[in-house]
């Protein structure tokens, strides 16, 4: 064992020999600089309303999250594995995903997409969807390539692909001709002749959220034969982002895009669990994709995290495989959630409708955008007071819709997510006069946040 025999006087020395060297150093702020794929990434919004929320203390029905218990038979198999006397259940388990997991999601989606659909080949388990799109981006842009991203857009998509080294374009959906406010999510189009037009050499990805985060746009068949024509003429990957598939409702269609002629071929199919079965927290994903294209996911996947959670993928297998099980009763929980939120929907949609709000009925998801407008009158004199504290400074130049969500949570107690977040620099200006509210809420909660809309009109 080493000693330090140092003199007090003999360290003091050498702390006199070293003071001045250090004065040569600039502090580690300004020393250390970070990397070019991270500069000028902004703050998250989740991260920006959740604070706010919790400040205020206000009703949350901005995160896309429930308020109320998951299925219990979900919860009682992770507690099985979690204290299963198999040793293996608690370790390391495949990397590309627990077996008896890829297996039964292959099996259920080779019937969804009409494609057979190969377990060990063609399946990934990730982190929540969100790290299957991150490795979409890291595994086929190159610096300087680009992605169109149909707005509103996930707010996720523009970093990850300006993180890969390549470049976001962006696309508006816009509203039909002749309408001056928007009925349902369906009023709003892509413009086929803007897209064409967004093309490049360097074009390699689109990316296609169906149903659409935040308005809930469900692409009908034509819209979506029309992109696949698109993607097709330009040889381009589809990142099917389609989380909210079990959450369609009467009179909308979920058309996976794989199972388009042709399509299988070019497409990245990402799911989540919970989205799924209400288990946001459990952070389990998937992605799907032909092998010659899942290679390269998996090359990002074994560098990134190797594996996920062994006893999660465990209790998903089991539940997921439960699930199908009943696929054909009115008790399956694809199905009954669907009726519950559809429910759910209405109340939000009368709710918003009596106090003054334009809101825009969701074809799909559990969010539901509604125009403030009217309310700007009674508003307009709320702004100028220093209401929002220090939290979040407020910026002269901030988009109407953010001073109105902070005013809303921190003098009405009401949590929601500003528009212009799922938006582009350039084209913020669509959503400036809209907020996103999730109805996936127990029914108390919905009911505490009337009584605060009340007071709005």
């Amino acid at each position: 064992m080493l000693v330090n025999l140092m003199t007090c006087e003999e360290s003091s020395k050498i702390i006199k020999i070293r003071t001045p060297l250090s004065k040569k150093f600039v502090s580690m702020k300004n020393f250390v600089t970070c990397a070019d794929r991270v500069k000028g990434t902004k703050p998250s919004i989740w991260v920006e309303m959740s604070a706010l929320v919790n400040k205020y203390d206000a009703v949350n029905l901005g995160q896309g999250f429930t308020d109320f218990r998951p299925p219990a038979y979900f919860t009682d198999q992770l507690s099985k594995a979690a204290q299963s006397t198999d040793y293996k259940l608690n370790q390391y388990t495949r990397g590309y995903g627990h077996l008896p997991l890829v297996e039964v999601i292959g099996k259920f989606y080779t019937s969804l997409l009409d494609h057979p659909v190969n377990p060990l080949n063609e399946v990934l388990i990730t982190n929540g969807a969100y790290q299957a799109l991150f490795y979409a981006a890291f595994a086929f842009i190159n610096h300087g390539d680009e992605a169109i991203i149909i707005e509103p857009y996930y707010d996720c998509y523009e970093p990850q692909v300006r993180m890969a080294g390549g470049k976001p374009i962006f696309t508006s959906l816009k509203l039909e001709k002749k309408k001056v406010a928007a009925g349902s999510s369906g009023d709003f189009k892509l413009d086929f002749s803007e897209l064409e037009n967004k093309v490049t050499p360097r074009t390699k990805l689109l990316y296609l959220n169906n149903p659409l985060n935040p308005i809930g746009k469900v692409y009908n068949r034509d819209e979506l034969m029309q992109i696949a024509a698109f993607v097709k003429k330009h040889n381009l990957i589809v990142v099917a982002d389609e989380v909210y598939e079990w959450l369609v409702y009467e009179g909308s269609e979920m058309i996976r895009f794989a199972s388009l002629p042709d399509m299988w071929e070019r497409t990245i199919t990402i799911g989540s669990a919970g989205k799924t079965f209400s288990l946001t927290g459990w952070k389990m994903g998937w992605a799907i994709c032909p092998e010659n294209l899942m290679v390269h996911l998996r090359s990002v996947h074994q560098n990134c995290v190797y594996t996920c959670a062994t006893p999660i993928q465990c209790a998903m297998a089991d539940s997921f495989q439960y699930e199908i099980d009943r696929f054909q009763t009115r008790e399956c929980y694809f199905h009954e959630m669907r009726r519950i939120l559809q429910s759910k929907r209405h109340v939000l949609q009368e709710m918003l409708s009596e106090h003054g709000f334009m809101p825009v009925l969701p074809e799909g998801g559990y969010f539901m955008v509604a125009n403030f407008s009217a309310l700007n009158t009674y508003i307009a004199f709320c702004f100028d007071q220093p209401v929002f504290g220090d939290l979040f400074p407020q910026n002269g130049n901030e988009p109407l819709d953010y001073q109105f969500t902070r005013w809303l949570c921190s003098e009405k107690k009401l949590g929601v997510i500003p528009m212009t977040a799922f938006y582009s620099d350039e084209n913020k200006h669509f959503g400036e006069n809209y907020v996103r509210f999730c109805f996936f809420k127990e029914d108390s909660t919905l009911e505490k946040a009337k009584i605060i809309l009340q007071n709005l009109k």
